[in-house]
């Protein structure tokens, strides 16, 4: 007699394949969760559409709709909710409003909820596009729906900690790559010309805008490219910038074609909750990592190990400096950082702590 499948639901903002908090949080997983027993489906709150335009300026109306699509979707979606034994919830069911879809599957169809998030979603913060939709966020219902999910899911132990106020069930699940198909080009660092690298969304350039004024002075005393991957091209001028844009097919070949990688962050708690995604890429790859230590970065990477940890202009400088005039510090670097990827925050060293969410 065939056992039936159990079914996992993920309910999720964007479409697959888009996003990478949905991407390495739970699209990852889906070929081990089916060769597990599991069959998949994925309903998201915006379609293609609706996530091009979402963060762009204007598209008011274009947006308003968008979004109303969205919330009819997740109205149907409660029909054929009693199919499904698990929903993976990521971040929230509906941008604005109440959590009143999260109550409906987890108290009146009484399902399964893991509710997973690798941001401090409990904070306002909203994109300077959308800020006429600041009147109606609900950052309270984070604490609800923690208090009602079966298990919660969050990328750093401070998200634990706040999850942990409201929520029995709480698991440390780190952002992940997978270091064996896809995270597996190494950069190359005997090159005549080094390239120091940033990868991240348009609302997070924001953060790379600090370190301006070390990369232009640097730029008077050394010739280095600057390689920019966004879904946006980026607003300011700087000397030898290289913008690429990013695409799921080229994201890892570009950012290995990178000798260093950056991370700025403001020191903030916003910041705090922050999963560092960026650094994870960076080392996977063997590229050293200069960053502020600030949250989980500071864990990440280890100062005078597989980077640099910097609070200040100077530090900035002299880490960019050393790093640029030292190939063979970049191999060292490198070599010990996709190493403690491999161990912490890899697809292959995660896959049980994973699984462990749907039993």
């Amino acid at each position: 007699m065939e056992v039936k499948k159990k079914q996992i639901l993920f309910v999720a903002q964007y479409p697959e394949k888009v996003s990478p908090g949905q991407r390495f949080r739970f699209e990852l997983y889906k070929p081990l969760l089916e060769s597990n027993g599991f069959s998949i489906t994925t309903h998201s709150f915006l379609q293609q559409r609706g996530y091009h335009i979402i963060h762009k300026q204007g598209f008011f109306l274009s947006k308003v709709w968008e979004v109303l699509k969205g919330y009819s979707r997740r109205i149907l979606l409660l029909f054929t909710i009693h199919r499904y034994d698990f929903i993976f919830l990521q971040r929230e069911a509906a941008p604005l409003g109440p959590p009143i879809f999260e109550w409906l599957y987890s108290r009146v169809f009484k399902k399964k909820l893991i509710y997973d998030f690798d941001d401090a979603i409990w904070m306002e913060h909203i994109s300077e596009h959308n800020s006429m939709a600041r009147g109606f966020k609900n950052v309270n219902k984070v604490k609800k729906i923690c208090s009602w999910a079966y298990r919660v899911s969050c990328g750093n132990q401070y998200l634990c900690n706040y999850a942990r106020k409201y929520a029995t069930q709480v698991q440390y699940n780190p952002t992940c790559v997978d270091t064996d198909n896809r995270h597996n080009i190494l950069a190359n660092h005997d090159v005549d010309k080094v390239t120091i690298g940033w990868t991240g969304s348009f609302s997070t350039l924001k953060y790379f805008e600090q370190i301006l004024p070390v990369l232009r002075r640097l730029q008077q005393q050394y010739d280095f490219n600057v390689k920019i991957i966004c879904n946006q091209r980026p607003d300011f001028e700087l000397s030898n910038l290289q913008y690429v844009e990013w695409t799921e097919q080229n994201e890892v070949a570009e950012l290995a074609t990178c000798n260093i990688g950056l991370m700025p962050l403001t020191k903030d708690e916003w910041s705090e909750g922050k999963c560092g995604f960026k650094l994870i890429q960076y080392l996977a790859l063997e590229i050293p990592a200069v960053s502020t230590p600030v949250g989980v970065n500071a864990l990440i990477v280890e100062d005078g190990v597989n980077g640099f940890l910097c609070n200040d202009d100077n530090e900035w400088y002299n880490a960019i400096e050393k790093l640029m005039q030292d190939a063979a510090l970049r191999k060292s670097f490198g070599k010990a950082g996709r190493q403690k990827i491999i161990q912490q925050y890899s697809l292959q060293s995660n896959a049980a702590n994973f699984l462990a969410f749907f039993n």
